[in-house]
């Protein structure tokens, strides 16, 4: 059985031993191996901002709804919203569409 930690030990000790031009070259892979919203998330940074009182309480009142109620299934806020799948799935963010000279 794989375990993940290890594994990920592993590689942090192999990284460290890696030349500046090779850990460019794992960097572009792994960023190839990663989808778009993945690299984004990525990226993005960690928010470390303890919560609030309130936001607790919202969190707690948001788990006790779930062991009660069933969630709404993507597919159907979707239509609700007035998209189909097929758009959603071929979304291109503005930004991104630009940097690439595509329109949206």
């Amino acid at each position: 059985m794989l375990d993940l930690q290890q594994e990920r030990q592993q590689l942090h000790l192999l990284i460290d031993h890696l030349s500046a031009r090779q850990i460019v070259a794992v960097r572009g892979l792994l960023d190839a191996m990663l989808d778009p919203f993945e690299q984004k998330l990525a990226a993005a940074e960690i928010d470390d901002e303890p919560l609030t009182g309130e936001e607790r309480r919202d969190i707690e009142a948001s788990r006790e709804w779930f062991r009660h109620n069933e969630g709404t299934p993507f597919e159907q806020v979707v239509a609700e919203l007035g998209f189909t799948m097929d758009e959603i799935r071929n979304y291109k963010d503005p930004e991104e569409a630009n940097r690439e000279g595509q329109s949206p």
